[in-house]
């Protein structure tokens, strides 16, 4: 005998709704955490884009709101500001001081102190960050009295001393995370073998810690550049940028400074791609 052909299985209401209960499950996280991104990029890049935009705005306010016109003439407002880049070539120098002081300092303060393994590594290790709870006003103005008493005024020696003073401690945070991977048995075979401690520490360290010690560099010089509060008080008569941009909002800011915010952004950006470029070809090489 024939049988009789099976009827197709329909989906009931509860089988559909067992599926769909894990899927709501598993995707509501995923959306939230995408929302979460583009919150997070949106309040990270929106200023940013305001700012760039207000540089072409005609508005003598740097504002996008209302757009009177566009116009590159706030580009050549700042090429033709002296004093702008006067204070951009202080805030350099002192940066690049900051970067000569501050590394070398971070690095000998991170061997020290993963060397240590007593009580006293704890208590050098709060005496070594303590300048980072500081207020940056109370770092200004201790600097200045101590070296005022040995005849130093304020100025560009004593911007940097004062600003290495605290960014020296995120030199050796970063340079202590890096040491906490280093082999030290490496160190052992080398003395083995003969190697002094000035080769180890050309040779095997630096090689090891060049990664961090870059990477402590660039925010060295970035600490540098934004410092305000510190700087105020230790300046002198040289204007780093943020204290002739601070001036400037109390006079009279255009938007000759967001033109030349929109170019340190695109050099810091064309930086940044040049820079992976050339890892990614280093690393095809290897």
């Amino acid at each position: 005998m024939r049988q009789a052909p099976a009827l197709p299985r329909t989906r009931t209401p509860r089988a559909a709704a067992d599926r769909l209960i894990p899927a709501l499950v598993t995707g509501i996280p995923k959306l939230l955490f995408g929302l979460y991104l583009a919150a997070f990029f949106l309040y990270l890049f929106a200023p940013l884009v305001v700012m760039s935009a207000a540089a072409f705005n005609t508005s003598r306010f740097p504002t996008v709101t209302p757009w009177l016109g566009t116009t590159l003439d706030w580009f050549e407002a700042m090429a033709a500001d002296q004093a702008m880049w006067r204070a951009l070539w202080t805030s350099a120098l002192v940066a690049l001081g900051v970067v000569v002081v501050a590394v070398p300092v971070g690095t000998a303060a991170a061997l020290v102190l993963t060397s240590l393994h007593s009580r006293a590594r704890g208590f050098l290790y709060a005496l070594m960050v303590s300048p980072l709870l500081m207020p940056g006003v109370v770092i200004g103005i201790a600097t200045l009295i101590l070296w005022r008493q040995i005849g130093v005024g304020g100025g560009t020696f004593l911007i940097v001393i004062a600003q290495a003073s605290f960014i020296t401690a995120y030199v050796m945070l970063m340079v202590t995370a890096r040491l906490q991977r280093f082999d030290r048995t490496l160190e052992e075979a080398a003395l083995g073998l003969g190697a002094s401690r000035a080769m180890i520490l050309r040779r095997i360290l630096l090689p090891f810690l060049r990664p961090a010690l870059l990477a402590a560099a660039f925010i060295a010089v970035l600490q540098s550049v934004e410092n305000y509060n510190t700087t105020l008080f230790v300046r002198g008569f040289d204007t780093p940028l943020t204290v002739y941009i601070a001036t400037k909002v109390r006079t009279g800011l255009t938007p000759a400074v967001n033109a030349l915010g929109l170019v340190m952004i695109a050099i810091t950006v064309a930086g940044a791609v040049i820079w992976e470029i050339a890892r990614r070809l280093d690393a095809r090489r290897r």
